[in-house]
């Protein structure tokens, strides 16, 4: 069978100031590692050999309909505003419309230099790149929007970081790349036709609902006040929420230094880059309200009065903590079999939010275990914890389908960091099988399965990971 991709594009339709349009830098030799044959089947591709699909996924052979582009955008970045950025190691290959009826991005990511790079050689090392195919593949099927991973192949060359390791490329899918940054750089460079048509553009391909551009900033909060609690559901931590990394469709996207906690910590940083906590586990709800904050700024030109936009976009802004908080006692009451919350049970779940922080409990093993006998051994003091569970037995006993609700929100295994570790270690000596077996494993996260067990376990004092890096 010929590969065969469906492309469909329309970013690249947009004026030459939003991309450039180049081609992949060429790979030495490309094997294919990985290729996720069901999300292709949703992206209407049919299948080549590897051969092809490592020629493609590459970037040494443009499919037929494909339009590479380096995309434009710019960003803060911990706070401080880049005025260019842009995909530096990226190329756009084009959009498919899939089986769904969803338009998707196709991006190659590691796939060499772009007029963006400023500097760097625009690849990739194989680590962040299974890295990134493993935790958004999980993060999938943990029911967390986020981008997909498609493929992923060697190039055949080596990329020079502190040391030489193999290079290596992703094929991502995303509902779209469009970040906050890129609505950013035109309003930073006050070029209002091209922030006008970046607006009508987002608001026809992800929100045709959404009435201008205080309609488009309230379903983009939506979107990201709905993400957010999700992601503190399942102990994740982006670690570089920066406005670059922040996607308007309200998809999980860039997984640099990001990780899983295991035991939990609210203020828990992995993030080698984040020496203040900005992105810490429980600051992640005001950051993304910062990020909105942003994007509201850019928009505002757009608007006929100025004065009337500033009000009524700050009231947009001041009302995302509220919808957080609410999605937020949402997704953690289902954590304790709650399907129906109320008000006061944010108080009972702080409480023993605030006992695993003492014992240092394991975020997702403690969950896991809500209703065994197991769970108590988690905690430094399990007497303690006998009086919150009387008090949650009571809570629940009016509460239909506890049981159902407790295994719908409670992941059984997660991408542990330091199994993510293993993997990478394995595969820079050409063991791939750790990554096969991690990638079966985490695409039902929600059962039961012996064969997985030490999956669940925590890592030993010599397995702790301390901190996560960029990967650039």
């Amino acid at each position: 069978m010929t590969l065969q991709i469906p492309f469909d594009n329309t970013y690249a339709a947009l004026p030459g100031l939003f991309y450039s349009k180049l081609l992949a830098t060429k790979s030495a030799n490309p094997q294919l590692i990985s290729f996720n044959h069901s999300l292709a089947d949703i992206l209407r591709i049919s299948v080549g050999d590897k051969a092809k699909l490592a020629q493609v996924f590459s970037g040494n052979e443009l499919s037929e309909g494909a339009e590479p582009l380096a995309q434009l955008y710019s960003g803060h970045q911990f706070g401080q505003y880049n005025p260019q950025l842009g995909d530096g190691r990226a190329l756009l290959l084009g959009e498919t419309v899939g089986k769904d009826g969803i338009r998707r991005d196709i991006q190659l990511k590691g796939s060499g230099r772009t007029p963006y790079s400023r500097g760097g050689d625009g690849r990739a090392w194989l680590g962040p790149i299974l890295r990134e195919y493993i935790i958004s593949e999980a993060m999938s099927a943990l029911n967390i929007p986020t981008t997909r991973a498609l493929a992923a192949v060697l190039t055949g060359e080596q990329v020079l970081r502190e040391t030489v390791y193999p290079g290596a490329v992703l094929t991502r899918v995303a509902k779209s790349h469009i970040r906050v940054g890129t609505f950013q750089v035109f309003s930073a460079r006050r070029d209002w036709k091209s922030l006008h048509q970046l607006l009508d553009y987002a608001i026809q391909r992800h929100y045709p609902k959404a009435d201008g551009a205080l309609g488009f900033l309230l379903a983009v909060i939506r979107e990201q006040a709905d993400l957010i609690p999700k992601w503190m559901g399942i102990g994740f931590i982006h670690g570089v929420m920066n406005t670059d990394n922040c996607q308007i469709a309200g998809e999980t996207i860039d997984y640099g230094p990001c990780a899983f906690m295991d035991h939990y910590d609210p203020l828990k940083v992995f993030s080698s880059i984040d020496r203040f906590g900005r992105y810490a586990f429980n600051n992640q709800p005001n950051i993304i309200i910062w990020n909105m904050a942003q994007l509201a700024t850019a928009l505002v030109p757009l608007m006929p009065n100025a004065d009337d936009a500033v009000e009524r976009f700050s009231e947009a802004i001041h009302s995302m903590s509220t919808l957080i908080k609410k999605n937020w006692l949402r997704v953690f009451s289902a954590k304790i079999g709650i399907s129906n919350p109320k008000a006061e049970d944010e108080l009972l779940i702080n409480k023993l939010l605030t006992q695993m922080d003492e014992s240092k409990a394991d975020f997702t093993n403690t969950f896991a275990a809500l209703g065994s006998n197991a769970i108590r051994n988690e905690f430094m003091e399990p007497e303690k914890f006998d009086i919150w569970e009387k008090e949650w037995h009571d809570r629940i006993s009016d509460e239909r389908h506890v049981d159902e609700t407790l295994r719908g929100a409670n992941p059984i295994i997660i991408p542990r960091n330091h199994r993510i570790e293993e993997m990478v270690r394995a595969a820079l000596i050409g063991d791939f099988s750790v990554f096969e077996r991690l990638s079966k494993a985490y695409s039902a996260p929600f059962i039961e399965n012996s064969d997985y067990y030490d999956l669940r376990e925590t890592p030993n004092e010599k397995e702790v990971v301390t901190a996560t890096f960029c990967g650039t």
